[in-house]
């Protein structure tokens, strides 16, 4: 476990951008300016009215209509998660850069790194996109740039100052960084990874994460309670979180990952209901026999088929706040047959 120290932050960022997460907003700045304007709400979905007919198109529903935030750019927010789609294939790691390039570590060796970062997220109270974007960061420079397992320690927490500067409220400074790893690491040392991070990775710090498309995914699976279900907030996170600590994920896109977990958690919580939807079709573009795959891996992730020591995520959502998530279980589990629905009202 980490040890526990109070932080000091250098780089404060306005409450507001930190709510919907900087990486988002960043993002939904720049697709904006590619844009003329934003379209209608409700374009996108006559077209796909048009294809489905009547009675399917009622089943849409329209997740962005009552949305009066001009934060969240909700009358924008069809040609943003278009953008975003394309950037997720550009800014992606090499999937399988430990038996093509690193031969010095090991994918066991980054799951007990990444295991670890999330119990400094936890002791820092930084938020969840710091710790996606860390991920991202660590695995696209092992992609580029061969690594020795004695720098290992160091590239994840460099990376994690990186994301928090760009993620956080107030970022913890260097010296706490070093700390936490019991000083194996000056501040010097830090500081000379980091820009060589930066320029590997030419700088490019906006990209979008499972986490990027878990929050519009999980508004679109809310649309079917009249209250918002905050178990299958938590419990949609969770699923997502786990797979940061495995090397195999690497192999699917943030956003499939991100719909397979709401997929799992809805299943998870309701058998009685197919877990998928029109509205949830529409907005992740996905079709439920899409998901599969990436679902039953989830399932072997959530029942720890594997036996996996590494529970840093497991003990962070067994928690009260997070209502005991990582608790539940698929039971039954899911089956071929809720694949093979494409999707239901």
């Amino acid at each position: 476990m980490v040890e526990s120290h109070d932080t000091t932050g250098e780089h404060c960022m306005s409450n507001s951008i930190r709510e919907h997460g900087i990486a988002d907003n960043v993002l939904s700045v720049q697709d904006t300016a590619k844009s003329d304007g934003p379209s209608s709400p409700n374009k996108d979905i006559d077209m796909i009215c048009e294809k489905l007919g009547a009675s399917d198109c009622l089943a849409i529903v329209d997740i962005d209509s009552e949305i009066k935030d001009p934060e969240v750019w909700s009358s924008y927010a069809p040609e943003i998660y278009n953008n975003i789609r394309v950037t997720e294939l550009s800014r992606r790691p090499i999937s399988n850069y430990m038996g093509e390039l690193q031969q010095d570590i090991s994918p066991t060796m980054r799951g007990i790194l990444i295991d670890w970062l999330v119990e400094v997220t936890e002791e820092y109270n930084l938020v969840p996109d710091t710790l996606y974007l860390t991920v991202n960061l660590i695995d696209r420079y092992l992609s580029a740039k061969l690594m020795q397992k004695q720098r290992l320690q160091l590239l994840g927490v460099t990376c994690m100052l990186i994301a928090s500067k760009y993620e956080e409220i107030c970022a913890p400074r260097v010296e706490e960084f070093c700390f936490i790893t019991d000083n194996t690491y000056t501040k010097e040392e830090v500081l000379k990874m980091e820009s060589e991070v930066l320029n590997i990775l030419h700088f490019h710090l906006s990209v979008p994460t499972t986490k990027t498309f878990l929050r519009r995914f999980i508004q679109a699976a809310q649309s079917s309670y009249k209250v918002p279900h905050i178990e299958l907030e938590f419990l949609a996170n969770y699923l997502a979180e786990l797979t940061l600590v495995e090397y195999s994920f690497l192999q699917f896109l943030p956003s499939l990952i991100a719909a397979s977990a709401v997929f799992l958690a809805r299943w998870t919580l309701n058998q009685s209901e197919h877990p998928w939807n029109l509205t949830l079709e529409y907005y992740t573009n996905y079709k439920a026999s899409e998901l599969e795959t990436v679902v039953l891996a989830l399932v072997d992730l959530q029942l720890n088929t594997k036996a996996s020591s590494l529970n840093a995520i497991r003990e962070k959502y067994k928690q009260h706040k997070f209502n005991c998530v990582a608790t539940l279980s698929p039971n039954p589990k899911p089956v071929q047959s809720l694949f093979q629905v494409s999707s239901v009202n």
